[in-house]
């Protein structure tokens, strides 16, 4: 069988049935009816021909034997770790934690919602404060929303930021490329020198990117002129080091941001790697990203859930102070459970080694006449050899060594978890300098070493042996629900098949050892990959360049923007600052927007949910001269294919704006239709959606974005790597070149393997299946939004506003009965409240998708039961689901059987009672979580709760 029939569910017999229930005797009829003729697409996609699995994982493995992993000692924030074996196949390799969706049904998700508290609290003790979020992108975008953070929140009303002059140089660019859109000027200083008059916030490297480390009053001294100044103090900090030293809290910091991708996480060129960002006591709220809380459920036992909801940006939409809405939720577990899994003692054993290799680094060069910059360091040696640098990389790289080239005259090597008394030696070789004995002792400034206590709760001293270690993640795995149990129907999420052969080679240690700024002829093989992908994304959508470095669909929505933005100020228009933004849009798009420096205008849609022509054109006519973009979803964020797109653009491109097509929802457009060809400028696409980069749990995503040729010279760039955009580009917006770049292949494999056909067959069949879905489910739940035809794209609306309003059951309701009936729920409420957005995708096979429809008529028929009486809404089976197994071992006097509570699927959709997925908590209150905000690990006791004696009580 070819690997698109593998991938793709329904068989053609199915196909057939399916187009029987939608009335249509083929997919060609089903397609032209639904997809309007003036964007179609005619001529099959120019690709390689599909190749068969074992062929694809061939051609990765010629193109990762291209690569050239080293003993990698460059810095600038990367180090080379040890994954534990027992996390990287328990986690990584693992299909129940890498298919998992964000955690927005908490009841399903305990499991890795205890994982990123254990982040959470892990990233907050070591800073020393109080709270952290959930992780953010990489470091460098974190250190940059930590100072919009410090600008939100600083007394002072300056619009400077100051970088200590040792800050990575990727952070600064990336600081430097957000600040300017938004109006912060970036003052890069020798901290030494004080600080300005003026200034709202202040960012310290800790240690400095050449390694040093300071006094700690030089610290403490910082952070009062800080507060004196009405400004806030930012720690961009190694946490490996934090184990040794003091803490940025105990230094005075409000804020610290960095990257835990030292705690376990390949290098993998760049990516992905969970960045953290945690601040003081007061703060907490401004946090942008995720944050996890503790809370209760409905029998008042402490559950997890994501707390503060209200700051997602598709709620706060342009008032929004962020765009990030992702998070790196994988590599966050990976690096939470390595710091579980070595516990206080052994990430202190790991820093002290570390140090210890550093430090006999440096006596071996003292004692071989080079002069070492710093006498105090954590694990990176700036040595000086005037007119030498050079020739000394060259001499480690001939030894298998790559070291950091710092300048004509200075040589950086940075020391790490798998660092030797052998590798240091080979070092020393480099510089010509004989390894000695190991002088011992630390390079540690006086009083800067760490005397309080971090890593405390039990979580961190309980499983350090391998059994404890896989029992625990089995456990965690088992309480949670993703795509290895069954379909997660998410309407705008695109959660489908994310294939094995597609996932193997992110672990090989060609494509996962790679230093992201190690020598260009190290990665031949990720070059050739990077530019082969590029050319196929430019194919199916019809643009001309595409950038990879985004590492996250919101960022690569910020980069469009910012290229628009840069276009138009190089034609001597930078008065063009309006984005024009429907009113159903998903709302990073408004929060990108604000902070690529644009006003936001909403325009109307209309009852049937289109975009209104009329108002686009009034709101066109009345910013005509500032009009610098429109942002539109298409297919449209209401499921449909709009035949007002190409008029849209032509509206928008008579008054001199581009268009921004949103791809969020490519998946019904591959083969189909290209948004280059059909209006669109410019276009982020996401790689996690309909590339198969499995979510992750709610990260990692690549957000590449495709442009034509004009607004090709305003990519992003790079500093450290001019092969990674223009020289004209907008700057960095990710630490890395290629962002997430390991991740990459997985992406490379699903396009080799699909060919053109492939993946026109898939669009074809998505469509189908929203079709069928949504032709099954009329009769039971008014389907909101169709196109010609009624027909939907890719994706169903199922409008639950009149059932509320008749019998009180919610979309709530509907989600938590689901989980019953062993279902993630569809997407509730956006982008229309009291709505599920329901996608089935082209992976789900017909019975999988019938056992969904099955389930959501039964769920009707519980509805219809409220509706004459039989059961009062708070004590129905919708209002008290999920039920726990717990519930059945207690009393019971509930208006209904135990048996409909927790086996209604058995009947209703042909499941089997050994099937069944039970939920470990019943409905959690999230409103009691945000009141009383916790976000790191409670006690222990808190879970010893009294079992309830009745079944009686509704979800409170």
């Amino acid at each position: 069988m070819s690997f698109a029939s593998r991938h793709i569910g329904p068989a053609p017999a199915e196909q057939a049935k399916m187009l029987a229930e939608c009335g249509y005797g083929s997919l060609d009829a089903l397609v032209d009816a639904a997809v309007p003729a003036g964007i179609r697409q005619h001529g099959e996609l120019r690709l390689p021909s599909a190749a068969a699995e074992h062929e694809a994982t061939a051609e990765l493995r010629a193109l990762a034997a291209r690569n050239r992993p080293m003993t990698q000692m460059i810095g600038l924030g990367y180090s080379d770790t040890h994954t534990p074996p027992v996390i990287r196949r328990n986690v990584l390799e693992n299909p129940a934690w890498y298919t998992a969706y964000t955690p927005y049904q908490p009841e399903i998700s305990q499991g890795r919602l205890e994982a990123l508290l254990n982040f959470q609290t892990m990233v907050a003790d070591l800073t020393g404060l109080t709270t952290a979020n959930a992780s953010l992108l990489d470091e460098s975008t974190a250190v940059a929303e930590a100072v919009l953070l410090m600008r939100r929140a600083s007394k002072s009303k300056a619009a400077t930021v100051v970088l200590d002059r040792e800050c990575l140089p990727q952070t600064i660019a990336v600081v430097r490329t957000r600040a300017e859109a938004v109006g912060i000027e970036v003052d890069v200083r020798d901290l030494a020198e004080g600080l300005p008059d003026d200034v709202f916030g202040v960012v310290v490297q800790y240690p400095g990117v050449s390694g040093v480390l300071r006094a700690p009053e030089f610290y403490r001294g910082v952070a009062e002129a800080a507060a004196a100044a009405g400004a806030l103090t930012c720690y961009a900090a190694d946490l490996l080091a934090l184990t040794l030293v003091t803490s940025p809290g105990e230094l005075g910091a409000d804020v610290a941001a960095g990257t835990t991708q030292r705690f376990g996480v390949p290098l993998g060129y760049g990516g992905p790697h969970a960045g953290y960002l945690a601040v003081r006591s007061g703060l907490e709220r401004s946090l942008p990203g995720r944050l996890v809380g503790v809370s209760v459920d409905a029998d008042g036992a402490p559950a997890y859930r994501l707390a503060l909801q209200t700051r997602e940006q598709h709620i706060r939409r342009e008032k929004a102070t962020s765009n990030i809405c992702t998070a790196q939720v994988l590599p966050a577990v990976l690096a939470a459970m390595y710091a579980v899994y070595h516990g206080p003692d052994g990430l202190r054993g790991i820093a002290r080694r570390v140090h210890g290799h550093a430090v006999a680094l440096a006596a071996g060069l003292r004692a071989g006449g080079v002069e070492v910059a710093h006498e105090h360091f954590f694990d990176t040696v700036l040595a000086r050899v005037p007119g030498r640098a050079a020739e000394v990389v060259a001499a480690a790289r001939e030894r298998g060594v790559n070291l950091g080239l710092a300048g004509a005259d200075t040589v950086r090597v940075a020391c790490d978890e798998v660092t030797t008394a052998d590798i240091v030696g080979t070092v020393l070789a480099a510089f010509g300098v004989e390894a000695g004995e190991s002088p011992g002792g630390d390079a540690l400034p006086e009083g800067l070493a760490r005397t309080s206590g971090y890593l405390t709760h039990e979580v961190f001293s309980a499983y350090h042996s391998e059994t404890a270690m896989l029992r625990y993640l089995r456990r965690l795995a088992d309480a949670d629900y993703a795509l290895d149990r069954g379909m997660i129907p998410l309407g705008s999420c695109t959660m489908k098949l994310n294939a094995t052969s597609e996932m193997e080679p992110i672990s090989w240690p060609e494509f996962a050892g790679l230093h992201p700024f190690a020598p260009v002829e190290d990665a031949e093989g990720y070059s050739e990959l990077v530019g082969q992908l590029c050319r196929w994304l430019a194919e199916v959508t019809g643009y001309d360049e595409v950038s990879l470095q985004p590492n996250a669909g919101s960022q690569g929505e910020l980069a469009g923007l910012l290229a628009i933005r840069a276009y138009h100020r190089a034609g001597g228009q930078p008065e063009r600052d309006v984005c024009l933004i429907p009113s159903s849009a998903h709302g990073t798009n408004a929060a990108s927007a604000v902070l690529a420096g644009m006003r936001v205008v909403v325009v109307a849609c209309t009852d049937d949910g289109d975009i209104d022509l009329a108002d686009l054109r009034s709101k066109v006519d009345q910013h005509a001269d500032r009009l610098a973009a429109i942002m539109v979803t298409y297919p449209s964020t209401h499921g449909v294919y709009e035949e007002g797109i190409a008029e849209l653009a032509r509206i928008v491109h008579d008054a001199g704006g581009q268009v921004y097509v949103d791809g969020a929802n490519l998946n019904a457009l591959l083969g189909v239709a290209k948004p280059g060809e059909f209006g669109g400028d410019v276009s982020h696409l996401n790689l996690h959606k309909t590339f198969c980069i499995p979510h992750g749990g709610g990260g990692p995503g690549v957000g590449p974005v495709a442009v034509r040729a004009h607004l090709a010279p305003y990519l992003p760039n790079h500093p450290l790597l001019p092969a990674a955009g223009p020289e004209t580009g907008v700057g960095p917006i990710s630490a890395a070149p290629y962002g997430s770049a390991s991740i990459l292949p997985i992406s490379w494999a699903y396009v080799r393997m699909m060919g053109a056909a492939g993946l026109t067959e898939a669009t074809r069949v998505a469509v189908l299946a929203a079709n069928y879905v949504a032709a099954r489910l009329a009769p039971h739940y008014p389907v909101l939004y169709t196109g010609q035809h009624g027909l939907v794209a890719h994706e169903c609306i199922l409008d639950l506003r009149g059932l509320t309003k008749q019998t009180g059951v919610t979309v709530d309701d509907v989600a938590k009965r689901l989980i019953d009936y062993g279902f993630h729920a569809p997407t509730m409420s956006f982008p229309v409240a009291g709505t599920l957005m329901v996608e089935p995708t082209e992976s789900e096979d017909l019975a999988e998708i019938d056992r969904f429809c099955a389930a959501m008529i039964a769920i009707r028929r519980e509805i219809d039961e409220i509706a004459v009486g039989r059961w009062p809404v708070e004590r129905s089976p919708l209002r008290n689901a999920p039920h726990t197994a717990e519930m059945l071992t207690r009393e019971w006097d509930l208006p209904y059987d135990r048996a409909l509570a927790v086996y209604p699927g058995v009947s209703a959709t042909g499941g089997r009672p050994r099937d069944k997925y039970w939920p470990p908590v019943r409905r959690i209150d999230g409103a009691r979580g945000d009141r009383h905000l916790v976000c790191s690990c409670p006690p222990p006791g808190a879970f010893d709760q009294p079992t309830p004696t009745s079944g009686k009580d509704g979800a409170r």
